[in-house]
């Protein structure tokens, strides 16, 4: 009784179509992802080359956006570039560009007609993804895109038969006729779709179907829905990008510029541009895909000339924040590069030397607060050791993100590396925080003061281990054996400074120096944190070493 009610009322064929549609939005996003987890790696460096030419980069724009199917894709690796200041406003607008118009061409691949092809690619996908699960990660993602690419297909077939069903209704031909009435609410309709959707390419395809499906017709209509498909392809990266940078947030905010003046233009043009559309094709449908990409070849050549323009003006509506920084905010990590790990893993390094960089502030304000019993640095101390936690807890959680997909080997272990390495620093900053300004405190209210040597030793010791800092920090960031081996050795050496500075101490202490008895459980104290801490950034070199073969697995002789 259902099934004949929603049959003879058309409402079973609407539920087809939004299922349809559906189901195109899933195949389209696993093909992307696919592309993106095999070769995001490979597309973000083919990118980096062309940084310092407008025309270079569009082109790469182009074929990345291509490889991608999505301009918002590329809108975003572009963000991060920017985010770590590596790409200029200019350069990413030029990028846009390019991607913008590698995305509309790409819809040509749809439109071919191998669409029968579907079983195929759909049983290919599936046994492929199945059988390298756990054998090869990009060919797992080929298994991906195939069965991506099926639904895609599948769908587009269901949607033709859907849409030449449902033309008949009474209903859809009141709506569409109403959109073709309403220029600016058909644009509108197709942009809250497109930002919907996150897929102008999926909204297109959609668009092209009912097309063929005859629902819709009128030459008009087509051209606004493909105005309203670009105004809303740029929104997609505009919103998801609001809490980046200023200069990741510019190049979003650009590429909207430059589709809203490009919409507002041609819906301006209308009544001129729509007698010369038939021109591209008798076939409706295929008249939809040429606009679409006339359309972004247009604002290509037209914009490019102005990339510099259009930067100066989102720098004034999005000027630079303050030069404030608080350092427990994360000013790397950014979510949107999850699905490239290769841009994922250097975002988290890059955060990770800012926990390095904490680390040594900690080190230096603590020697100068000893030096001067100063109390106040020693609050200034336990307040970064709060930001050292909170840099921690945000590092390891967005690790924990990127670790839920399955990563290359290398990968991985980078992963690891890095959460180690963090687990290390926010250990050193509790050593400082609740061992060494807590000792000094305590002598600082106990009105103690080291001897003059005691002191100099002691400040030979963390000169000392804040050059293990620096060297940490390269060893992290440029991994090389020498400096792994140089960084172990360190604490061998650091062993001998402790020895000797011990054994001067009990020298004094046998002597009778007085404030060498009062500052004895300081001084050894404070030697022994120290060597901890140096332990600490050590542990760097041993992944290193260790690939390299160049470990024992234990000091005890046999």
């Amino acid at each position: 009784m259902i099934e004949r009610l929603m049959t003879q009322s058309g409402t079973y064929y609407l539920f087809e179509i939004l299922g349809c549609a559906a189901l195109l939005l899933w195949g389209a996003r696993m093909v992307r992802t696919g592309i993106t987890r095999a070769y995001g790696g490979d597309i973000r460096n083919m990118l980096a080359v062309g940084m310092s030419n407008r025309f270079v980069i569009s082109v790469l724009g182009l074929f990345a956006a291509a490889a991608l199917q999505s301009s918002t894709a590329v809108a975003l690796l572009a963000t991060s570039f920017a985010s770590i200041e590596v790409l200029t406003v200019p350069m990413g607008l030029a990028l846009m560009l390019g991607a913008d118009l590698g995305s509309a061409l790409v819809t040509q691949l749809f439109a071919l007609n191998i669409k029968e092809y579907w079983p195929f690619m759909i049983a290919f996908g599936f046994v492929t993804h199945a059988y390298f699960e756990h054998r090869s990660l990009r060919a797992r993602q080929l298994g991906r895109i195939s069965l991506g690419l099926g639904m895609v297909f599948l769908s587009l077939l269901v949607l033709g038969d859907a849409a030449a069903a449902i033309r008949e209704s009474r209903l859809i031909e009141v709506l569409f006729q109403a959109l073709a009435d309403e220029a600016f609410l058909a644009i509108l309709v197709a942009a809250i779709l497109t930002w919907l959707a996150h897929s102008s390419l999926a909204v297109l395809l959609l668009i092209i179907a009912l097309a063929h499906g005859g629902v819709v017709s009128s030459p008009q209509l087509a051209v606004l829905l493909v105005l309203g498909v670009n105004a809303g392809a740029a929104l997609p990266a505009f919103f998801l990008t609001l809490q980046e940078t200023p200069a990741a947030r510019r190049i979003a905010l650009g590429n909207l510029i430059f589709r809203s003046i490009g919409v507002l233009i041609c819906w301006w043009l209308m009544e001129f541009l729509l007698p010369y559309t038939s021109l591209l094709s008798e076939d409706v449908g295929q008249r939809i895909l040429y606009l679409h990409i006339v359309f972004n070849l247009a604002i290509l050549l037209t914009f490019m000339p102005f990339v510099g323009v259009v930067a100066a003006l989102s720098k004034r509506i999005i000027p630079d924040e303050s030069k404030a920084d608080n350092s427990s905010t994360p000013r790397y990590l950014d979510n949107t590069a999850l699905d490239v790990p290769s841009v994922a893993l250097s975002l988290a390094a890059r955060e990770t030397f800012r926990m390095l960089d904490l680390v040594q502030e900690m080190l230096a304000q603590t020697m100068t607060a000893m030096r001067k019993d100063d109390e106040r640095l020693c609050k200034s101390v336990q307040r970064l050791d709060d930001d050292l936690d909170d840099l921690y807890s945000a590092i390891k959680l967005y690790l924990t993100e990127l670790t839920r997909q399955q990563l290359e080997n290398e990968e991985g272990r980078r992963a690891m590396e890095i959460l180690d390495f963090t687990t290390h620093l926010e250990n050193i900053g509790d050593v400082i925080d609740k061992n060494l300004i807590d000792a000094l405190l305590k002598k600082i209210k106990a009105d103690k003061s080291f001897s003059a040597q005691g002191l100099a030793e002691i400040e030979d010791a963390y000169r000392y281990i804040l050059d293990t800092v620096r060297l940490s920090g390269t060893v992290f960031m440029q991994p090389s054996i020498d400096d792994a081996r140089e960084l172990i050795a360190r604490k061998e050496q650091f062993r001998a400074l402790e020895s000797e500075s011990t054994s001067s101490h009990l020298e004094r202490l046998r002597d009778g120096e007085v404030r060498a008895l009062e500052t004895s459980a300081y001084h050894i104290d404070i030697l022994r944190d120290l060597k901890r801490i140096n332990s600490h950034l050590a542990s760097v070199a041993y992944p290193i070493l260790e690939n390299a073969g160049q470990l024992r697995r234990t000091r005890l002789k046999k």
